[in-house]
């Protein structure tokens, strides 16, 4: 079978969809996937075959962190202003993406135009996701919304208010593509209700979030989708200062862009020199700055966190759905400070797993409150060992290929 894959976002929002397609190609289909063009290497070089899509993550990334945070109405808002102006060379992407193809694979931000494409070619569409969206439960509020006890009535209205704002922002952004060229058919409906809704795999562990009693059949919880990155070898500083001496706290914060990159270095090397611990801080896209550090913090642009997480004492993130389940297979607890979206979520599972202390806001973040976070996780024996049980389960899963399995009932004729 010839499967599209389509993927859009940061790394972390990426990254799960090319295990997903390595796991795909073992089982014998031939994989192409779409993401934005400054991921064409992660792709190719797991040889996956490449369609690069329009338009800067990065500049999504920044309009969510400093322009949306957890809002659940200004979330979607900052989505769409950052897609319409891409919306026609995006369709002709993800056409191109899907000619040929016997089904279609999308993830959160291109659910719409993906089911739209399988529709139009008469081909079956899943929906893979890393965000607990579309499906409305009464066992938890939606994401957008963590932490909050509405009860199990409101639960399902937080969902559905959620997918109302998604679908209608969508058909927004698809009339005003319409305009621009009359000759697109009209929208195909809401993917996910009928008689036979498009199927949705979630790349999470029901050992992280377990499967809610009133979901459907057609949702399924797959555990974590993760790349293998046993054969890597690290560059030569860091392998040596990890071998000069003991662990260190990670600090990242993945592939967030911020104006407060300067309040989060400040409060992060104040933290490490109140603690006495070693750092270890992965830049990424530039939540934190570059600056003189002492001999006891490293800076490094990439390391993939699958080699990485388990080498250290402690981990510091922001509570991406990528990186905070890089960190729980590793086994070690974790200090999150959520920035926006499912951040919050996350951050709230981890304190209640108890593998990490209660999340720390980035208003409220100070060097005091992180260097008291990080010697709870460091220090704590019942918090390190809940940590590396949960880890030891997790690594057991094999989410990806799980995923494909599944996926390979609805496609196959």
């Amino acid at each position: 079978m010839k499967v599209t894959v389509l993927a859009y976002g940061s790394r972390g929002d990426v990254q799960p969809y090319v295990a997903l397609g390595v796991a795909l190609q073992s089982a014998g289909h031939q994989v192409r996937l779409a993401a934005p063009a400054v991921f064409r290497r992660l792709v190719e070089e797991r040889g996956i075959e490449f369609c690069p899509l329009p338009g800067d993550p990065g500049d999504l990334v920044r309009r969510a962190a400093d322009g949306a945070g957890s809002s659940l109405i200004r979330f979607p808002l900052v989505i769409l202003r950052h897609t319409l102006p891409l919306a026609v060379p995006m369709v002709a992407a993800v056409r191109e993406a899907c000619r040929g193809a016997d089904t279609v694979v999308h993830s959160l931000l291109l659910t719409v135009i993906g089911h739209q494409m399988a529709v139009e070619e008469g081909i079956p569409d899943v929906s893979a996701l890393i965000f607990l969206t579309f499906a409305p439960t009464a066992a938890f509020a939606a994401q957008i919304l963590p932490g909050l006890r509405l009860g199990p009535r409101l639960n399902r209205l937080s969902h559905a208010g959620f997918i109302q704002l998604f679908w209608q922002s969508n058909r927004l952004a698809y009339a005003y593509l319409r305009r621009k060229d009359r000759s697109l058919p009209p929208l195909a409906g809401w993917p996910f209700v009928g008689p036979l809704p498009t199927p949705i795999l979630y790349g999470i562990s029901p050992l992280v979030v377990p499967r809610p009693a009133d979901w459907g059949q057609r949702l399924h919880l797959t555990g974590y989708w993760t790349l293998d990155e046993a054969g890597y070898d690290p560059p030569a500083k860091v392998r040596a200062f990890l071998e000069a001496g003991p662990p260190p706290v990670l600090v990242s914060f993945g592939s967030l862009i911020t104006r407060r990159a300067g309040h989060l270095t400040e409060a992060v090397l104040g933290a490490l020199r109140q603690t006495g611990h070693r750092g270890l801080l992965v830049r990424g896209w530039g939540a934190l700055e570059e600056r003189d550090l002492p001999d006891s913090v490293l800076a490094v642009d990439a390391v993939p966190f699958e080699w990485l997480f388990p080498r250290m004492a402690a981990l510091v993130h922001h509570g991406g759905v990528g990186t905070t389940a890089a960190g729980l297979r590793a086994g070690v607890p974790a200090v999150v400070v959520p920035f926006m979206a499912d951040q919050p979520f996350w951050g709230s599972q981890v304190a209640r797993l108890g593998v990490g202390p209660r999340p720390i806001a980035p208003k409220a973040l100070t060097a005091e409150r992180l260097a008291a976070a990080i010697d709870r996780a460091v220090t704590d024996a019942e918090t390190r060992g809940r940590a590396a049980r949960l880890g030891e389960a997790l690594r057991q899963e094999h989410g990806a290929q799980r995923a494909a399995e599944i996926l390979e009932r609805y496609i196959t004729p």
